[in-house]
């Protein structure tokens, strides 16, 4: 699934999706281990598939938050006491 299509669901249409991928990954996990699974490649999509909504989702997360704004540090104050002592 495309990020572009995935952006167009509500929070709860990616959240049941993950759930179903999820299910979908354990099922295949069983094949691979029995032996009988049809396309490898699938695991990898599924895994993908996952790690891409659960990023649009914290995406989201951050874009509805204020994130406050850093503080600009304070500059330390080089002490010229060493240059002073010496004259």
């Amino acid at each position: 699934m495309r990020a572009q299509d995935i952006r167009k669901l509500t929070k709860e249409q990616i959240e049941n999706k993950i759930v179903e991928l999820k299910e979908e990954l354990f099922n295949l996990k069983f094949q691979a281990a029995l032996g009988n699974l049809q396309k490898p490649a699938r695991m990898s999509e599924v895994k993908r598939d996952i790690a891409r909504m659960k990023t649009i989702l914290t995406e989201e997360s951050y874009n509805k938050e204020e994130t406050p704004k850093k503080k600009p540090r304070a500059k330390k104050k080089v002490e010229e006491t060493s240059n002073e002592a010496a004259e």
